[in-house]
């Protein structure tokens, strides 16, 4: 851990004093891979390229891959997505732990199998969540809200009840 940290405050430093030194890491015994060029591939808000999320989520959400495939098993993906305000969506479940970070607006989330707003908890910018894998929750959105999510594939939603699935109607 200690690591981790002092590699992530030498690359900010790197970063921020625009230095040219080469900074590498190694994995193993692997080639040496420069460090800032990983830092390169970061899209800016504006380059996004949003696009309708899954048939599996109630409509109106976007959502935008930056990293990985969500469909593979064991396949580490980072998603993006967008929601409009008062979007719901009801109480599911993921087969593996969902890391949600929240970028903009305010995030509401609920544990459990039923959907009751009054135990509705905001998570605003910069808010962290990791929901356990098949624990029941539930989301809405206060304002335009973009959350990242971290996860392992394959993505999936399961509903808790199956009528609330928009593939099913």
């Amino acid at each position: 851990m200690r690591s981790h940290v002092i590699l992530g405050a030498a690359l900010a430093a790197v970063a921020l004093s625009g230095c040219s030194k080469d900074v590498t890491s190694t994995s193993g015994n692997g080639p040496r891979t420069p460090l800032l060029s990983l830092l390169a591939t970061s899209e800016p808000q504006d380059d996004i390229k949003w696009g309708p999320a899954p048939p599996i989520f109630p409509a109106g959400a976007e959502l935008a891959v930056l990293q990985g495939d969500p469909s593979k098993a064991g396949e580490e993906f980072t998603v993006r997505l967008r929601f409009p305000n008062g979007w719901k969506l009801p109480p599911h479940t993921h087969p593996t732990t969902e890391n949600v970070t929240i970028l903009k607006g305010t995030f509401l989330a609920g544990m459990g199998e039923q959907f009751v707003e009054s135990n509705l908890k905001p998570l605003g910018r910069d808010a962290f969540a990791s929901i356990p894998a098949n624990h029941a929750h539930y989301v809405m959105a206060r304002g335009q809200t973009i959350v990242q999510v971290n996860a392992i594939g394959p993505f999936a939603l399961t509903y808790v009840n199956p009528a609330d699935d928009p593939t099913k109607r």
